[in-house]
């Protein structure tokens, strides 16, 4: 099969062998998979994130040396089951996941591992226990979304917000929108956001936010509504954006770190113990968060097509990466590997 590969700190095409299913495990073939900001940082600073990895207790880092196919953001069509494995669906059927294989000793992520290929190739594994039907009607492009609304959603649950919190997004990439998206749907109103780019607030607004402003000229937190306990969404995952955010948060507010920044970064404690913030960091999404996207773009209530700005075929992944660093052109770019 062929398959876009992260290969010497380059993204080339290539064949490789198709997976074979084993116990537990179904073949799919892919039919859309997003590119994520974190496939973004991991190509670019691969070598720093397998160092944090082998600090981790429990996480498996990748092996440079070897091939690795990123994606975890898909959709894709059943094909076969592997041995003594129960058959819930027909061959044929579309379907989402997690991005985790279930293993004897815990489950194992793909997309930045050795031993699954992601979605960045023509057929890939899936853990059969994990997968979801796609509802009917649900084009391929908008359940392909399910991974990083999920995120949004998930973070959103993570601030524990009540109805008179005050809501705050810093960056409206992909995961800020999907962030304001999740807000919306808890109608926890005004939401807050703030970002450079034009097409980014003009999406936050469809998105959902009720104030949208630029950063450059106006400041987002003297918006925030006054005696009401600010959540503050940081959103954008770069050195210094926490320090910033400890410094301009209110008194008892709660920020919520979202983006996924990948290098090392400093902060200055003596603010947050001054002002008594709560610092929470979040990641991924439970079974039931990812379930639960997925119905909410089944149920149309999400606006799918407005995050979607690209379509493209294997052989154009590694020029989509370097586009999306322009804001003003893409936000959620589909590799389709069957093109």
């Amino acid at each position: 099969m062929r398959a876009a590969i992260f290969r010497g700190g380059d993204l080339v095409v290539d064949t490789m062998p198709t997976p074979v299913p084993g116990e537990g495990q179904v073949l799919v073939k892919t039919l859309a998979c997003g590119i994520c900001g974190s496939d973004l940082h991991a190509a670019k600073h691969a070598h720093r994130m397998v160092e944090v990895t082998r600090r981790i207790p429990g996480r498996v880092p990748m092996d440079l040396s070897r091939d690795i196919v990123f994606g975890h953001e898909f959709c894709c069509e059943l094909l076969d089951y592997g041995p003594r494995t129960e058959r819930k669906l027909k061959p044929g059927t579309r379907v989402c996941s997690m991005p985790v294989m279930m293993e004897a000793d815990g489950p194992k992520g793909m997309g930045y591992s050795n031993s699954y290929v992601g979605g960045y190739a023509e057929q890939m594994l899936l853990s059969a226990p994990l997968m979801l039907e796609v509802p009917n009607g649900l084009p391929t492009e908008h359940a392909a979304l399910t991974e990083p609304l999920a995120v949004g959603v998930h973070a959103v649950e993570k601030g524990l917000l009540k109805g008179d919190d005050a809501p705050l997004v810093i960056g409206c990439g992909p995961v800020g929108l999907a962030v304001i998206a999740a807000l919306r749907l808890k109608e926890i109103r005004p939401i807050v956001a703030a970002d450079f780019s034009p097409k980014r607030r003009e999406l936050a607004i469809r998105m959902g936010a009720d104030i949208v402003l630029d950063p450059a000229k106006e400041d987002p937190y003297a918006k925030l509504a006054a005696g009401r306990r600010a959540v503050l969404f940081e959103c954008v995952g770069v050195p210094g954006l926490i320090q910033q955010t400890l410094e301009k948060a209110p008194r008892d507010a709660r920020i919520v770190v979202v983006g996924v920044c990948m290098e090392a970064d400093a902060i200055e404690p003596m603010f947050g113990i001054v002002k008594e913030l709560s610092l929470q960091f979040v990641l991924g999404y439970t079974p039931e968060e990812f379930a639960r996207s997925l119905r909410l773009l089944a149920e149309g209530v999400i606006d799918a097509p407005a995050l979607i700005t690209g379509k493209i075929g294997l052989d154009d992944v590694k020029n989509a990466f370097r586009e999306l660093g322009n804001p003003e052109r893409h936000t959620k770019i589909l590799v389709e590997p069957w093109r």
